[in-house]
């Protein structure tokens, strides 16, 4: 039995473009939204912040993320943990062709 609290996120009508924009000013979230879009990660697992960053950091980027509605933070269905999964269909839905152009920047100018 899964005891992990289901956490608010905004609806496809709530989610700002200013809100989004702020989540993904920053490199470590805009990474990990980078991570996602090639499918869900556990919230344990995701490699896009280093190491040593502090896990109340972690935490704080993934509540920007997850509050602005560029990613679903939730119970792992299938074991403990979260599950986190970047909103991609909300975010194409309500700002058509946004959301690569944003991702794809840091690669561009590597």
């Amino acid at each position: 039995m899964n005891t992990q609290p289901e956490l608010p996120h905004p609806p496809l009508e709530a989610l700002s473009l200013s809100q989004v924009l702020f989540a993904l000013s920053d490199p470590a979230r805009r990474e990990i939204a980078r991570n996602l879009r090639e499918g869900p990660l556990e919230a344990a697992a995701c490699s896009a912040v280093a190491a040593d960053v502090p896990k109340s950091t972690k935490s704080h980027i993934l509540k920007v993320l997850r509050e602005s509605g560029v990613i679903r933070n939730e119970p792992n269905p299938n074991g403990r943990g979260r599950l986190l999964t970047l909103r991609r269909d909300d975010l194409e839905a309500r700002f058509p062709g946004l959301i690569d152009p944003i991702l794809d920047a840091d690669l561009r100018d590597s």
